[in-house]
Parts: structure tokens; sequence; C-alpha cells
């Protein structure tokens, strides 16, 4: 089993952000853990960062081998219709992870435009919300082979 982590802007700055709603934890950490994790389920894991839209949407068309997705896209969760179109076009299923709640946060954060493609949503745990995805994202895989 395949699974790539997407994460979008800014998200490669987490510790020099907001530690109400980041912590303290570098991406670099939460990918360790994350990978150590996918060992312990017999997972391989990939990870990818970018800062740009159109890296990260030409990182989903190009992920036809993989079976699943883990996706924090930082800011671009409430902006990009046009990733959203990658993930339609793709059509491999995804966890939508959020560090903070994005629901006791600005208004504008309130809207994702990729939550109803997703088949779930984990925010408002700090990097343990990538560890909840990470879990369910397996589960899902396995109770879903054709």
């Amino acid at each position: 089993m395949k699974i790539l982590v997407i994460n979008g802007p800014n998200l490669n700055m987490l510790e020099k952000r907001e530690k109400e709603f980041y912590g303290d934890i570098t991406l670099e950490m939460i990918n360790a853990n994350l990978d150590k994790i996918a060992k312990s389920l017999n997972v391989e894991i990939q990870f990818f960062q970018s800062n740009l839209e159109g890296a990260i949407i030409e990182k989903i068309h190009g992920a036809t081998d993989i079976d699943g997705m883990i996706i924090n896209l930082g800011a671009y969760t409430h902006t990009s219709i046009a990733i959203r179109d990658a993930l339609s076009i793709l059509k491999k299923p995804f966890v939508e992870v959020h560090l903070s709640n994005i629901y006791s946060r600005e208004a504008f954060r309130h809207k994702s435009f990729i939550s109803d493609l997703a088949v779930g949503v984990i925010a408002g745990f700090k990097e343990e919300s990538y560890y909840l995805a990470l879990n369910a994202l397996v589960n899902y895989l396995k109770s879903n082979k054709s």
C-alpha cells in the first residue's frame, strides 16, 4: 500500500508559526513520526511539500501509482479550485488534515474547497491529526479493497 502526504504553503515553517495553533513540532518531525507509523503498518509513505499551487497540482496529476493521500493544503484549502479539480480528476481517496481547528478560527478558514471530496477530515489535534489520518486512511483502504 502506498500513501502520499501532501503539505501546502507555510507548513515548512511550522516551528515559526503560532504555537497555540501549530505547536512546537517541525514538518520534518511530523514526517519522521509518520514514517515510523507507516513502517509499523507495512505501508510505503512518500512526502511532498510545496508553497506553490502549480507544483501541488503537478504532484497530484502524477500520483497515479498511489493508493491514497493525506493532504494539508494550508491556505490553499480555502482558495484553490484548481487543486480541487486536480483531486477530482485523480479520483484517489484522501484524508484532509488540519493542525488547528479551522472552525474555531477566522471565518474565512471555515470553507474548504476539498472536504466534500475527502473520505474524511481531521482537524484540531496539532500533529496528532496526521497520525490519526494515517491510521484512518489505511483502515479505509483495507476495508474498501476491490
